[in-house]
């Protein structure tokens, strides 16, 4: 899960690079009038930014040498769990899927190691980066492609700020199918531009793992079972936690094989960004529903105004469950519970199911093969939630701390604010 603690540890070793950076980076503070406002060089590390939060993730922090920020990726196979009960055979880098954030400042030199432990060749292609042509990361056209064993290095400047991917471009179909992907944030150099109090992220994916396996089906191109925010299903996806009166901006990349229109609960957005750059202001306008396509980035901001347990999710519905088969027959107002009976009696444990509904499946509470999810899952304070795929919370609270981003528990509405029966 993305815990602060691990990411402000990780911040601490930019300490020093931070403060070298400031200078070029921020403006003079002294030289702004009593009336301008800007936000704080955030941390204790003095950087010029608010580092952004990777749900269910971590940023890798660079070391400084020589005016140069570099990074060191390492392709690796890794274990991910999906959700508790769930765990998948994946590819990754530093031993996560998606991999660890970077994140940089606009004019900053990057230099990027890439250490290949696959079992197959690889390369990294910096998706919606300005760079040069040699360092696209193209395997076979714009680079030899990295065989295991072997590191390459990509150097570059970061031309503008943005909202970026990283992913292969070396045999695609599988690696990406196996979740070699990660977010590149490049803030602005200006700390003062396009400010914020709160800074998400997050990759969507999709998967095809049958049940009681652990390794998914890379060439499965449309019929996927297991829909993702960085790799984690409800209810195992962190929620994002903002307190009232807080400016919030969500950025989301989609590298599945499928768009997702992103629904949030509760409030109306301003898409501002995308991977082609920032979006000026007067062609901004409000949604509800933000769709991501294939191979893209969304960026939306709101303003926390409005206190509650407000949902995000994907609105094509069946994204927001869990495994369920393809090609089932239609149950549904077909009465049948007197053949079950008589097929329970040749099939220990076989349920009627389908008559009514599908959410009877989650209070059924059926056993399912080792390693599989439920379709349907997570407890709310009402009741059963029912979901189990892209689905998470917009946690808004009063009170909370600046940096305090831990799960507040679940809302308590005002008297008289509560739907009731009657």
């Amino acid at each position: 899960m993305t815990t602060r603690r691990r990411f402000l540890a990780g911040s601490m070793a930019l300490v020093g690079m931070a403060l070298l950076d400031r200078a070029a980076a921020a403006p003079d503070v002294q030289s702004r009038s009593s009336t301008e406002t800007a936000p704080p060089l955030w941390l204790a590390s003095g950087q010029p930014y608010r580092p952004v939060v990777t749900l269910n993730g971590w940023t890798l922090p660079p070391r400084l040498r020589d005016g140069v920020k570099e990074y060191h990726l390492v392709a690796e196979k890794v274990r991910r769990e999906f959700a508790p009960g769930m765990t998948v055979n994946c590819w990754g880098y530093n031993g996560s899927t998606p991999g660890p954030t970077l994140e940089a400042v606009e004019g900053d030199r990057v230099r990027i190691y890439v250490t290949n432990r696959l079992p197959e060749h690889t390369t990294i292609h910096w998706h919606g980066i300005r760079l040069p042509n040699g360092m696209d990361g193209v395997g076979g056209l714009t680079q030899p492609h990295i065989a295991p064993g072997e590191t390459y290095v990509y150097e570059f400047l970061l031309q503008r700020s943005g909202t970026f991917m990283y992913h292969p471009h070396s045999d695609d179909v599988l690696q990406v199918a196996m979740g070699m992907m990660g977010l590149f944030i490049v803030h602005p150099k200006n700390p003062r531009e396009r400010p914020v109090d709160r800074d998400f992220c997050f990759l969507l994916h999709n998967w095809d793992i049958e049940a009681g396996t652990a390794t998914p089906k890379p060439t499965t191109m449309t019929e996927f079972n297991l829909w993702t925010f960085n790799s984690r299903v409800f209810p195992a996806i962190d929620p994002l936690v903002a307190r009232k009166g807080d400016r919030v901006r969500v950025r989301i990349g989609n590298l599945s094989m499928h768009d997702h229109p992103i629904h949030l609960h509760g409030y109306d957005v301003q898409v501002t960004g995308t991977d082609g750059g920032w979006v000026p202001k007067s062609a901004q306008f409000p949604e509800v529903t933000v769709n991501v396509p294939v191979g893209a980035m969304r960026v939306f901001e709101f303003t926390a105004d409005a206190p509650g347990d407000w949902p995000l999710h994907c609105h094509k519905l069946h994204h927001t469950m869990g495994p369920m088969g393809h090609n089932m027959p239609n149950m549904l107002g077909v009465p049948h519970a007197d053949i079950a009976r008589k097929i329970g009696q040749l099939v220990e444990g076989y349920m009627a199911m389908g008559e009514t509904g599908m959410a009877e499946m989650q209070a059924m509470q059926m056993e399912l093969p080792e390693n599989t999810l439920p379709m349907m899952a997570g407890e709310g304070p009402y009741g059963p939630l029912e979901m189990g795929g892209m689905f998470t919370l917009l946690k808004v609270r009063e009170g909370l701390a600046r940096d305090d981003y831990r799960d507040p528990g679940w809302y308590r509405h005002p008297p008289e604010t509560l739907a009731r029966k009657v």
